[in-house]
Formats: structure tokens, C-alpha cells, sequence
């Protein structure tokens, strides 16, 4: 009976750590709610007086980007703001050769009297953050926006976002990511509505209540007086945006978020580049919450709602960990179930998956019609869309559980860029980019062994008990078969 209760313990534990975390996105769709009825009223620069408009550089962080440099440059190029007051660091640390390439873009945009500079490093010391470090050193703006290569902000994205600076008191001001390849296949459509759950639902719902934003690494402004005040850029996380975020804001420099400001971008299309970039942002989640843990809690300048939000927001990628346990769980409790009426009371946690899954249900519900609008017909695909997302989210639970477990304990791991493809549409070809992993990983294997066990959870469903089986995990277990056998497949099949 001791491995019984262990089982129940480890089990409940997960479901209500999974249930303390959706009520924590219940309370950030209440606050999401209430903003959109807000009108916007913060003080900005008047760009009409000249001397009101501020200098800022552009850093373009790449590595290795031979396929989306040219538009890259051409987008950056067509950004409008005075020449004068403007400069575009290159900060290229590749080693292939783009480099070459990237240099006579440069030099083409150069002779149209634009202030471009194509700084390269002899070292990755720090990989991006190091890169961003050293362009800051000779960087001539006093505010900073930065974009990875993926990224292709409209023309008029400046003048939207700088004026926001008038207040002395922001350090940052970040942008929603769009989508340009949204619909190419469901690996991005799942991408996109992860994402859009995020630059909605959570970074409205605390930035309009004070809590603490991350700068998503991209498609935003940075004061560079925020940036030597917090510390600089570090790299001893996967994830240096959101650490250089939180000690921004423990330093009490404020975020602007703006969700109608749009900064398309380009989705990973195949599953080995979704994976490296969801191991890096998890693993470096949780390499995050142990470096700021015990600076978020012992702030005097903080209030008690937002640490807690602050903390499950760097747990947030710790949930797989929680996600996988319950799933592994599931079938052993199903027998346990069945096996002893006596401890037939302690199932009724089970119940709180159900009620955290439906307040996921109806939270992304709002943000999806945002988007696309509401209706009857729109629900309907949304439905749909919810559920594919859940059970290949959950098929990634593995993959992201080693990535978290790893941050947890210290392991180090190179920063591991996501490769980039140049693709708008299904004509376009990946599969003789250079950069692609080719061989799958061991992972790979343990997740189609998974997709086996949850086959045989729901085959468990019709022969437990004694009263003609329990079916009440049936479609838990059925996701998890379809999103584990996703992810096993895919990345099989596609050499990615």
C-alpha cells in the first residue's frame, strides 16, 4: 500500500499545482477584461517638435542566418525615422557563410545613406546576450529596439513605440508578435495559439495591474539607461530577456506593453526547431526562477499579488513537469482506483483537472475571439483548435519536463539558436536548409514508448473493475496518445 499512496500523494500534489496555476490565468483574464475598456492615456513624445524625438539604434542580434538576412535588412531599411537620429547595428557572430552575404546588404544600404554597422565578434562569449552587451558599448542611441532575424516590423513601428518613453519612469516598451506563416501546418497553428495566449491573455492581464512583463526578446524598445541600471545583459540563463526583465523591475523601471502594435515574425515549420526553441525558453524559465526566487521575495518595493504572480510566471514552464507527472500518473490511479473502494475518497481530486482544464478552456477562448471574432461557427474552430493545441502540448510534456528539470538543477547547455527558414506558404521549401537537425533525439524514442502506454490507458478503461470498466480518463488519455504519437512521428518522419 505504500507505493499506492506515494502514487496518490505525487498525483494530487500535480493537480493542484495545475489548478493554482489556472486560477492564476483566471485572474489575469479578469485583469485582461478589464483593460480592454480602458482608453490608453500615457504621455508620449511629440513627434511634430523635432527636438522631441529621441536617438535610438536598432541591434539585429544573428547567427547564422543565411536564409532571412536580405529581407531582414530590406524591412529594417524601410523603417521611418530621421536618418539622423537613427543607426542599425548588425551584431553578426556567424561562422558560415552568411557572413559574406550579409556584408554586401550591408554595404548596399549603406550608399543609400542609412547608419548601418555590421559588427562582428571573434568570440560567442555569451552568445546573444554577449553580442547585445558589446553593441551597447558603442551604441549611440539612448533607447534601443532589437530584433531577431525572423522579424519584420512595419514601417511606422517606431514612431508607435518610442513616443511611449516620454514618461522617464518606462524601461522597456514591448510589442505583440504576429504571425506571418500562421496557417502553413499545425505545428504552427499550435505555435500561434500558444503565443497568442501569451502576448494577450498574460502580458495585458499583468502589465495593466503593475505585475511583472518579460521583454520577449524581440520586436521592443529598451532605455539603454534601464539596461546599465539593472545590471546589463547576462548570459548564464537560456533565456536573457527575462532575466534582464526581472532585474529591470526590481530596480522599479516600468514596462509598457502594447497588444495593438503588431511585429510579425516567422513560426518554426519543423518539429526540431520547435523543439530546440521550446527546450531553450523552458529550460531557461526554469534557470530564471532559481536566480530570482529569493530576489522577487525578499523585495520591499513589491506587493504580495504581484510575487505570486511573479513566481508562477517563472514557474510557468515548470507546469510541463507537473502536466507529464499527472499524465505517467493517470494509468496506475486508474488501477488504484478500481483496486481499493476504501480509498475511493481521495479521486475527487481528480475533479480539479477538469475544472483547471476548463478555465484554460474559456480564458482561451477570450483571447482566440479577439482575434478571429466570436460566433457560432468561430467557436466551433475553436474548439477544435483548443484541443489539438492541449494534446500536442501535451506530447511535448517530456521534452519540456527534461528541459525544466535541467534549469532546476544548474545543468549548462549552449544556447541553441532556432533555425530559420524564410517561409510565408506552403510552396516554400525547408527541407534543404543547411541548418536543420538532422538526426532526432533519443527523447524521440521515449515518446513513442508513451504514445504505446497511453494506447494501452485507454484499452485499461474497458477492463478495470468489475462493473464494466471506468472511462472517465478516456479522453485524457486518449490526447495524450494522439499528442505523444504527434510528436513522436513527426519527428521521425520529417528528419526534423
Amino acid at each position: 500500500m505504500v507505493l499506492e499512496y506515494i502514487i496518490i500523494v505525487i498525483y494530487s500534489i500535480s493537480l493542484l499545482l495545475i489548478f493554482m496555476y489556472a486560477l492564476a490565468q483566471l485572474n489575469l483574464l479578469f485583469n485582461y477584461l478589464k483593460a480592454r475598456k480602458k482608453e490608453d492615456t500615457s504621455e508620449k513624445f511629440d513627434f511634430s517638435n523635432p527636438d522631441e524625438i529621441p536617438f535610438v539604434t536598432i541591434q539585429l542580434p544573428v547567427y547564422n542566418e543565411l536564409y532571412v538576412m536580405k529581407r531582414l535588412l530590406k524591412n529594417i531599411a524601410k523603417l521611418e525615422y530621421p536618418t539622423e537620429k537613427l543607426e542599425i547595428q548588425v551584431l553578426d557572430d556567424s561562422t558560415d557563410e552568411s557572413v559574406e552575404t550579409t556584408a554586401k546588404h550591408i554595404k548596399k544600404i549603406q550608399e543609400k545613406g542609412i547608419d548601418i554597422q555590421h559588427i562582428r565578434r571573434t568570440n560567442r562569449q555569451g552568445f546573444k546576450a554577449g553580442a547585445l552587451k558589446e553593441g551597447l558599448k558603442i551604441a549611440k542611441g539612448e533607447f534601443i529596439a532589437i530584433f531577431d532575424a525572423d522579424f519584420l516590423p512595419q514601417k511606422d513601428w517606431l514612431y508607435k513605440t518610442v513616443p511611449y518613453f516620454k514618461d522617464d519612469n518606462i524601461g522597456v516598451v514591448q510589442t505583440r508578435w504576429g504571425h506571418i506563416n500562421r496557417n502553413y501546418s499545425t505545428l504552427t497553428k499550435i505555435q500561434a495559439f500558444a503565443l497568442d495566449a501569451h502576448f494577450t491573455l498574460e502580458q495585458v492581464g499583468r502589465n495593466s495591474k503593475g505585475h511583472f512583463i518579460n521583454f520577449n526578446g524581440t520586436a521592443g524598445i529598451w532605455r539603454k539607461e534601464c539596461i546599465y541600471d539593472a545590471g546589463n545583459w547576462e548570459g548564464d540563463t537560456l533565456t536573457e530577456d527575462l532575466d534582464l526583465s526581472y532585474r529591470a523591475q526590481l530596480k522599479n523601471w516600468k514596462f509598457k506593453y502594447l497588444v495593438d502594435v503588431e511585429t510579425p515574425a516567422e513560426l518554426p515549420v519543423v518539429i526540431s526547431a520547435a523543439r530546440s526553441q521550446q527546450f531553450r525558453w523552458n529550460k531557461g524559465g526554469a534557470e530564471n526562477f532559481q536566480k530570482m526566487m529569493k530576489r522577487v521575495i525578499r523585495s520591499k518595493n513589491v506587493s504580495f499579488k504581484t510575487k505570486i504572480h511573479s513566481l508562477l510566471h517563472l514557474l510557468n514552464s515548470s507546469m510541463f513537469t507537473c502536466i507529464f507527472l499527472v499524465a505517467v500518473l493517470s494509468i496506475p490511479m486508474l488501477y488504484i482506483k478500481n483496486e481499493y473502494a476504501h480509498l475511493k475518497n481521495y479521486f475527487y481530486v481528480m475533479s480539479f483537472f477538469v475544472i483547471s482544464s476548463l478555465i484554460f478552456f474559456i480564458c482561451y477562448w477570450h483571447m482566440f475571439k479577439n482575434i478571429y471574432g466570436g460566433g457560432f461557427v468561430k467557436f466551433i474552430k475553436y474548439i477544435g483548435s483548443f484541443f489539438t493545441f492541449f494534446s500536442i502540448a501535451m506530447g511535448f510534456s517530456l521534452h519540456n519536463t527534461i528541459a525544466v528539470l535541467e534549469g532546476h538543477f544548474g545543468k549548462k547547455s549552449e544556447f541553441v539558436r532556432t533555425p530559420k527558414f524564410n517561409i510565408k506558404s506552403l510552396s516554400d521549401g525547408w527541407k534543404n536548409n543547411k541548418y536543420i537537425k538532422k538526426k532526432p533525439s533519443i527523447h524521440v524514442v521515449l515518446e513513442g514508448l508513451l504514445a504505446i502506454y497511453f494506447a494501452f490507458g485507454m484499452y485499461s478503461a474497458s477492463i478495470v473493475g468489475n462493473q464494466g470498466g471506468d472511462y472517465g480518463l478516456f479522453p485524457f488519455h486518449l490526447m495524450l496518445f494522439i499528442g505523444f504519437s504527434y510528436v513522436f512521428f513527426k519527428s521521425i518522419f520529417s528528419k526534423a
